[in-house]
């Protein structure tokens, strides 16, 4: 049975580190790697550096700078759906399918700001980004936030009501499992989610650390995704002390996991 490819959210200039041991996939920064404000010579030079990685990048995420508004009275749709366009544009050129929106700044609602409205508002200017990503054949996967990073789409299952909602091929849902267990999400949730998931992340709970560092909290998570047969990416999006050192460790941790939940 096919399993899920397992990366690292962080720099590309980690990718020596984490070929050597033994990762899948990088998820890189969209600001820092495909964002239309990046001058095309410079964009250029990383088109170039990607062809020599060995741990290629798969996906991105910090899809969208906190000045660019998602909800609120001050959304200029038009700067959206231009932006977006820079961005699908650029990841198609570097062969990036995944775009994770997670943007905690750019969605959070204002002050007072009705959530019904946010959500109707956020709905429709998703399904436009989605066609905006479906040009390219990218695919914009919305990730769940926990409350003390936004105050907007907290939960898995608000995520999937949204993805369910916008009814589009290229957006799709990312299941952060570090946000789920800040907000006591059940694991359950993923499974309800499986017609919209494609992407994941994880950290454990406490303090973000790489899952295995202190329990087995995401166990549970990972048997939920071997449940739904999810063969996708698992972004390890956590706060390393040692990166070189914990590294190995954490992939071994991971893989053991994978191999039990999967029953390889």
């Amino acid at each position: 049975m096919k399993v899920p490819l397992v990366g690292v959210a962080t720099s590309r200039t980690n990718d020596s580190l984490l070929h050597a041991a033994g990762y899948d996939y990088i998820e890189e920064n969209v600001q820092k790697l495909l964002s239309p404000a990046i001058p095309e010579d410079t964009f250029r030079l990383h088109l170039a550096q990607l062809q020599k990685m060995q741990c290629k990048v798969q996906a991105c995420n910090v899809f969208f700078p906190g000045e660019i508004r998602l909800t609120g009275n001050n959304v200029n749709e038009q700067q959206v759906l231009t932006y977006v366009d820079g961005v699908m544009a650029r990841a198609k050129q570097a062969g990036i399918s995944v775009i994770v929106l997670g943007s905690g700044g750019s969605r959070k609602l204002p002050e007072n700001y009705n959530k019904d409205t946010a959500t109707l508002q956020f709905i429709n200017l998703c399904r436009k980004m989605a066609v905006v990503a479906g040009k390219y054949d990218r695919v914009i996967a919305i990730e769940n936030l926990n409350s003390t990073e936004t105050n907007f789409v907290n939960t898995l299952a608000e995520a999937d009501a949204i993805v369910t909602a916008v009814h589009h091929p290229n957006f799709k849902l990312t299941a952060d499992i570090y946000h789920m267990l800040k907000e006591h999400e059940s694991p359950d949730m993923i499974k309800k989610a499986r017609k919209n998931l494609v992407h994941c992340h994880i950290a454990e709970r406490e303090k973000r650390t790489a899952p295995g560092s202190t329990g087995n909290d995401v166990a549970p998570y990972i048997t939920a995704l071997a449940s739904i047969q999810y063969t996708g990416r698992i972004s390890l999006e956590c706060r390393w002390e040692n990166m070189a050192t914990q590294g190995k460790p954490t992939l071994d941790y991971m893989r053991n996991q994978i191999k039990m939940a999967y029953k390889q």
